[in-house]
């Protein structure tokens, strides 16, 4: 099995996605499922030895997956603080399997397009990401795990209800299909809380960057279905397909109003932006997200090269708390981050040139009144 130090040597195969046009908005999608098997308690209420026991029965059957050749698989006990934290901060696990310890465990695909948590909220959390609004992609490749795994454990299924879980919210087909999604033009002007609130009357959910309960960063938002009980995954998975189009296609609007009537607002957010970047010497994290992204709208909209986006995608990812710690191999103060964050940013934007503002900000000329008069 892959040795943790080799699973983040590289970044996933879905983090750099430079995607143009309308669909930049759309960083990546995700399908995930919740399963139990039968006779065990769920995890929240088994002791540790019953957590263990399920464990021991979990472990080989998802170790010997065939997308799991050359994976990683570990024992969250035998993990450090800073490599759980990791883990959360590359969306592999979840903050809550972070917390566990004794009877939990990741594996993980080589490429980390797949993971598996093994007593997390259920015995099974099986996850799929791709870059850009690939759900069914993603639904298809987890489709197959699952189907793989349901051949060799008995899963906790009621005719009626569908798979059984530990929320009532996950009955049923227990998928949960999501995308993550940049923002920046709908909130620039003052279009996103209405946006956002549209999908919630639907029955959708909108959550932050590490999802339910985490702040929204970056302009950087998760989309999600809600029921899971009576739908079929392909209809959950359409419908929402349909609602991130519609969003980024609101992003595109909002990103050609802002060239069209505010060329010179936008030049000037995101030229500050690029400065500050490039210019820096203390970062925190939130302001160096923001900033950003403002610079990744950039990327999307011309007044960057292109693969702008997949450098500020890559970024995103590296300046966070617990990847920089293991840059340093050891651990950091606020103030010690800080100042390597701001110093891996001004490396990465060394050789990225000027924003080219002046085709979409041209100057003004001065009017008559402007100028001295002749007799003057």
């Amino acid at each position: 099995m892959m040795r943790f130090s080799t699973l983040i040597k590289h970044p996933a195969d879905w983090m750099m996605t430079g995607h143009g046009g309308e669909q930049s908005a759309v960083l990546t999608s995700r399908i995930r499922l919740a399963r139990n098997i039968r006779g065990h308690h769920f995890p929240g209420w088994a002791k540790p030895k019953q957590r263990c026991e399920t464990l021991r029965v979990l472990l080989p059957a998802v170790e010997n997956l065939s997308v799991m050749k050359d994976g990683f698989a570990q024992e969250l006990c035998s993990l450090s603080s800073i490599q759980k934290q990791i883990l959360v901060e590359r969306h592999l696990i979840s903050r809550e399997h972070a917390a566990r310890g004794e009877g939990s465990a990741a594996v993980i695909e080589r490429r980390q397009s797949l993971s598996l948590m093994i007593n997390e909220e259920d015995h099974l959390r099986m996850q799929a990401i791709r870059p850009g609004l690939q759900l069914t992609a993603a639904f298809q490749s987890l489709s197959a795990v699952d189907s793989e795994l349901e051949n060799q454990l008995d899963y906790a299924f009621d005719p009626t209800l569908g798979y059984l879980t530990t929320c009532p919210t996950n009955i049923g087909t227990g998928l949960r299909a999501s995308s993550m999604l940049h923002l920046p033009a709908l909130e620039l002007t003052s279009q996103l809380e209405q946006v956002l609130q549209a999908v919630n009357k639907i029955g959708l959910a909108v959550r932050g960057i590490y999802g339910e309960g985490t702040e929204s960063l970056g302009h950087l938002f998760q989309i999600s279905n809600q029921s899971t009980l009576g739908e079929s995954e392909e209809y959950i998975i359409q419908r929402l397909e349909r609602v991130i189009k519609q969003v980024a296609r609101h992003e595109a609007n909002a990103r050609e109003k802002l060239l069209d009537d505010r060329p010179q607002f936008i030049a000037d957010k995101i030229g500050r932006a690029y400065g500050i970047l490039r210019h820096c010497h203390i970062m925190e994290s939130k302001e160096a997200l923001t900033l950003l992204s403002l610079v990744r709208l950039g990327g999307s909209i011309g007044i960057f090269p292109k693969e702008t986006t997949a450098l500020c995608d890559a970024l995103f990812m590296e300046i966070q708390p617990a990847h920089l710690q293991w840059s340093t191999a050891r651990a950091l103060c606020a103030d010690e981050r800080d100042a390597l964050r701001a110093e891996i940013i001004r490396a990465r934007l060394h050789s990225l040139e000027s924003p080219h503002i002046s085709h979409i900000a041209p100057e003004e000329k001065p009017s008559n009144s402007d100028h001295p008069s002749s007799h003057e």
